[in-house]
């Protein structure tokens, strides 16, 4: 978002919706009963095993059964929410390839010429805004939760937790504004001269320079330009940016968010994405060697990884769930999750969620495809995506420093 300072530029200039700023300095944030975790990282802390993070011993003792273990879990680390609905069939993503925003509301007319484009498979038109929280701006989208669910990547169309804020009339901060910003997750916020905003959630959008989605309800109430921020789904890096601007004219600020593969079809090369290899894992007579096993499906992922997020979240297999907010199984996943990336670890011709042979491959999968075969702080940002909360990232990593000690061949 740094290079696209003319994109912020224009939401304050044609939105004309930002409120008087009433304080300097930070943020201003309240702090309420409810506060859960913070997603911002403590500068420089890692948890290690000095700090009293020990592993489990006898971890080449321990057998993993399929058997489900339904003991509550005593750690929510998101707050319960009221089920939105969850995805499914009905739910099929299809991610903004453009994001517009016009000068005024874009017409009728301006929209049909924009469904008939070539390579332009769905449009829609939504509230767009600027506000400021202590001189802080944000930009955002006002929508309706149920009509833009679609417009997002699939695993935040299948989260409940999502729209469920939306529909509360709570913010759904971007995760680069959480990070940008030091955004803390259940903290209010108050609007310079307008209401106290909730930042219920944090979720990859996908769209460049917008720090956020509120309600429609809560975009009128907050003066946001009705009609102005258009999104276009269509075939990656087939969508005309000329046509596109001719359709709305000189003045509208146009971002290609398909940029990657327009830069792929320029070099005629696939967009480079990290894939998990194939691996069956078979059933391991231990812990120690299904964490293993499953690491490989993932190069440069080290198991102690896998067997750190084991111990937190199910203390391998011996607290599976179902915890408050919904979570299954020895790696509890949430099952829209599961639908994504869980996989048939033992080839036994289904993908158990509550079965280790397939729970902890799953994960080994999901990790690495956010990145965690990278390492660094590739690694560190793929076990937050895991779980939304930096105190979580160091605590595995220090189980995991610990797991390398105590098992060092």
């Amino acid at each position: 978002m740094s290079g696209l300072p003319s994109f912020r530029m224009v939401m304050l200039m044609v939105l004309a919706v930002l409120l008087v700023a009433a304080a300097a300095g930070g943020i201003s944030v309240y702090l309420g009963d409810d506060l859960v975790r913070t997603a911002q990282e403590p500068a420089g802390r890692q948890l290690g095993p000095q700090q009293g993070q020990r592993p489990d011993a006898g971890l080449d003792q321990l057998v993993p059964t399929t058997a489900p273990v339904k003991e509550p879990v005593k750690e929510p680390v998101q707050e319960p929410v009221k089920d939105f609905g969850a995805g499914g069939p009905g739910i099929t993503s299809t991610p903004a390839r453009v994001l517009a925003i016009a000068p005024a509301t874009v017409p009728k007319q301006a929209r049909l010429a924009l469904g008939k484009l070539p390579n332009v498979q769905k449009v829609t038109v939504v509230d767009a805004g600027a506000v400021k929280v202590s001189g802080t701006t944000l930009n955002l989208l006002a929508v309706d939760p149920a009509g833009f669910r679609s417009w997002t990547p699939q695993p935040v169309a299948d989260e409940p937790g999502v729209w469920s804020a939306l529909a509360r009339g709570e913010l759904v901060a971007d995760a680069g504004a959480i990070r940008k910003f030091g955004m803390i997750l259940g903290a209010l916020y108050q609007v310079d001269g307008g209401p106290r905003l909730r930042a219920a959630v944090s979720a990859t959008l996908g769209l460049t320079g917008v720090d956020g989605l509120v309600s429609a309800d809560v975009g009128r109430s907050l003066g946001f330009a009705p009609g102005v921020a258009v999104l276009l789904h269509g075939k990656p890096g087939a969508i005309s940016e000329a046509r596109v601007r001719k359709a709305l004219g000189k003045n509208a600020q146009i971002l290609m968010l398909d940029a990657e593969h327009r830069a792929a079809k320029r070099r005629q090369q696939p967009p480079q994405q990290q894939q998990p290899q194939q691996v069956s894992v078979g059933r391991p007579g231990s812990y120690l060697e299904l964490y293993k096993a499953s690491a490989t499906r993932c190069p440069g992922l080290s198991w102690t990884v896998l067997a750190a997020i084991g111990q937190v979240e199910s203390g391998h297999g011996r607290n599976n769930g179902p915890s408050s907010a919904g979570a299954l199984g020895p790696m509890q996943f949430m099952p829209a999750t599961w639908k994504h990336y869980g996989v048939d670890g033992d080839g036994d011709g289904k993908s158990d969620i509550w079965s280790p042979y397939d729970a902890v491959p799953g994960a080994a999968n999901y990790l690495c495809a956010n990145g965690a075969g990278q390492g660094g702080e590739k690694l560190r940002k793929a076990i937050w995506f895991y779980n939304h909360s930096w105190d979580y990232v160091n605590k595995v990593m220090g189980i995991a420093a610990a797991y390398a000690s105590t098992y060092a061949s």
